[in-house]
């Protein structure tokens, strides 16, 4: 799994590509909340674009970087996920509570 997390202006896009599920999501994990602790943002884009696969421990990080990007009152989305990961998204709720976009 690679992340890179860039910023511009008051968005910080996290850029997945690779796999996030149980064997990545600590690494994962504690670059996200470096990030969002750091502040300096108004919106949060996770960039699903190159992710490839997610399970529920993907869905598990997700919603603890949503619980401490609202306390934030950041603006929170999900970019361009692709078909297997849309699905997933979809099944699990994440798209009631946050939007999804494309880039």
């Amino acid at each position: 799994m690679q992340l890179d997390i860039v910023s511009r202006g008051d968005n910080v896009i996290a850029r997945f590509d690779g796999e996030l599920d149980e064997h990545t999501a600590t690494d994962v994990r504690d670059k996200l909340d470096k990030r969002i602790f750091q502040g300096g943002f108004r919106n949060f884009v996770f960039d699903f674009s190159r992710l490839k696969f997610m399970d529920s421990t993907g869905i598990g990080v997700m919603l603890g970087r949503y619980k401490n990007l609202k306390r934030l009152g950041a603006g929170i989305y999900v970019a361009s996920p692709n078909p297997h990961v849309d699905k997933i998204l979809t099944l699990s709720g994440i798209y009631s509570i946050i939007q999804k976009i494309n880039l």
